[in-house]
């Protein structure tokens, strides 16, 4: 009788949390594209149960769709790999973008090697990407495709995933890549990870957007604690309530949170004033139900309460820090290094050091008798009262060379670079150049236009192709003319650029008369061996993510043409021409 009685409270708990998700709108957004390919619209599919819960009207769905984004059947031949068994009834296909629409296929990764996928995404977590890697890396990780399946679970490949959705930082992106798939219980820690930066920013509408969006009981308990604090944020606190108590049912205990919860919902008039680092959440609890809240962070603080401390405008008042307050003028410090605290508070700060005459007109070498803050501060000074330009230059590299000391160069970064700004290029000494160009901010010119030159293969009107703009049998009687003149002329020379041109149309089925066959040869040895081998096992999947190794922090345009032509070969090889396409018209056109 008493387990029928637990079976019963079981089954009541289970129910109550399936009825109390389905109060919770679901709403889908477009998703943000990657070089602006528009996407098909996801199927909103969400089957009845036996207690009938209430189902969506699907919208805009295609069989494509259905193929790639729904529940898959285990029928599924392509499903069934080397006799491995598929344990579960449904396989779930997680990602954003149709295969399709970036020249892939749902098999891009089938063929990987875990064992090289874990070398490759360490190497990969290391490196500061640049804007076109970040395209590219983007396509690769969130195209839906089937997981690998040599050595490596669909967990660990899934957090490959997640750990490059936090790397990038792209918040919006990470919510749509979880609520589209509904996936919030399989990446709990990508999902804490947005919820904790939205809060960060004191946006609390947006972190709880996620939960309302979500139609699946939340099972970690510190997602399922933030549901029940969103539920009185959003004036829903009877399911906040019902939610606390069927928690605490199962033996949910945690009094700090309880206290904050029943002040929020009225059943009691005094709060705890405890103040709790634990979890940015808990922090935030403390400081919304106490009006006389205080906290004075450390350098321990974490940096996203820090965040949360700068958002909420609770952080010190400069004109209250004393300068014979070093630690806190410290902490405050490693704060703007760390990007919590704003740069120009700490250089008001500066200001307001005390020196006398000898100590201002004596800078270079006083400073080199006082405290590293006092330096900074004298050195600083020194720089707005310097006229001459390369003896402001000179100040301005021991002052960041003193932040450097203390590892807490990136305090004087938005500083400087404004400093640089303002001087010309021109009056820069010798010895100062590399100083200058590694701190300066140069401007990108991104609205440069195409300047055709018609005497040059890469550069005439016939790149156009790539975008598109010419009929097959157009491109084959002018690229064959053209090479018929180039023929002729003694003087011109076959750039790497031209053959990368020619090599992508011979790619591409362009058929190009064998007689110009003896003006270029090409050199096969020019694509590391890792990465023929990728393209022989067409593992495109992992040469997408070498390629973006390969790239790293470079803009595509500044890497060099050996590269970019191994580059284009890989992706010939493996008829990515979406993305072959993209990098062949910023890296092949003049632009001015």
């Amino acid at each position: 009788m008493k387990i029928s009685k637990s079976l019963n409270k079981i089954s009541l708990v289970g129910i109550s949390l399936i009825l109390l998700s389905s109060t919770f709108s679901y709403s889908e957004e477009q998703p943000v594209d990657i070089w602006n390919i528009e996407k098909k619209e996801i199927e909103k599919k969400i089957l009845n149960d036996d207690t009938n819960i209430s189902s969506t009207n699907n919208e805009n769905k295609t069989s494509t769709e259905l193929s790639i984004f729904s529940m898959q059947s285990p029928n599924d031949n392509d499903l069934i790999l080397q006799d491995k068994k598929i344990e579960s009834k449904d396989v779930k296909i997680i990602g954003l973008y149709d295969p399709e629409d970036y020249g892939l296929n749902i098999d891009m990764w089938l063929n990987s090697n875990g064992d090289q996928l874990r070398n490759i995404f360490s190497n990969l977590s290391k490196i500061d990407f640049s804007d076109d890697a970040v395209e590219i890396m983007n396509i690769s990780m969130l195209t839906n495709a089937h997981i690998p399946q040599r050595n490596i679970s669909e967990k660990e490949f899934l957090k490959f995933k997640s750990d490059w959705l936090i790397k990038n930082n792209n918040l919006e992106l990470i919510e749509e890549y979880l609520i589209k798939n509904q996936i919030i219980n399989l990446h709990p820690e990508l999902t804490k990870y947005l919820v904790n930066q939205y809060l960060s920013q004191a946006n609390i509408k947006k972190s709880c957007e996620l939960f309302s969006k979500n139609i699946e009981p939340i099972k970690d308990e510190y997602l399922s604690k933030f549901s029940i604090y969103c539920s009185i944020v959003l004036g829903k606190k009877d399911v906040a309530q019902l939610n606390l108590d069927l928690k605490k049912e199962l033996g949910f205990k945690d009094d700090y949170f309880e206290n904050k919860i029943n002040f929020l919902l009225g059943y009691i008039d005094k709060v705890d004033k405890k103040i709790s680092e634990k979890t940015i959440l808990d922090f935030h609890l403390a400081h919304i139900t106490n009006t006389e809240f205080f906290f004075e962070p450390k350098d321990s603080t974490d940096k996203i309460i820090w965040k949360y401390l700068s958002s909420s405008n609770l952080l010190y008042n400069i004109e209250e820090i004393e300068i014979t307050e070093l630690d806190r003028i410290s902490t405050i410090e490693k704060a703007v290094h760390n990007e919590n605290y704003p740069e120009k508070d700490l250089f008001e700060l500066y200001k307001r050091f005390q020196f006398n005459i000898n100590q201002l007109l004596n800078a270079e070498t006083s400073y080199k008798a006082l405290s590293n803050i006092e330096a900074r501060a004298l050195i600083y000074q020194k720089i707005l009262l310097e006229s001459e330009i390369v003896e402001k230059l000179k100040l301005l590299k021991i002052l960041k060379n003193l932040f450097k000391k203390d590892d807490i160069n990136q305090a004087f970064n938005l500083e400087l670079k404004k400093f640089l700004k303002t001087i010309d290029p021109l009056d820069v000494p010798d010895n100062l150049t590399s100083f200058y160009y590694t701190n300066v901010k140069i401007e990108k010119n991104l609205e440069r236009n195409i300047k055709f030159n018609n005497d040059i293969i890469h550069q005439s009107k016939l790149i156009n192709y790539f975008n598109g703009d010419y009929a097959k049998s157009k491109i084959e009687k002018d690229i064959n003319n053209f090479l018929k003149k180039i023929k002729k002329n003694k003087k011109y020379f076959l750039s790497k650029k031209d053959i990368i041109f020619l090599e992508s149309l011979k790619s591409d089925g362009i058929e190009i008369s064998k007689k110009f066959d003896d003006l270029y040869e090409i050199n096969e040895s020019e694509i590391p061996t890792d990465i023929q081998v990728m393209i022989n096992n067409n593992e495109a999947g992992t040469a997408l993510l070498r390629i973006v190794e390969v790239i790293g922090q470079d803009d595509l345009e500044k890497i060099d043409e050996d590269t970019i032509y191994f580059i284009i070969s890989t992706l010939n090889q493996l008829d990515i021409d979406f993305i072959r396409n993209k990098i062949l018209l910023k890296v092949l056109p003049l632009k001015v």
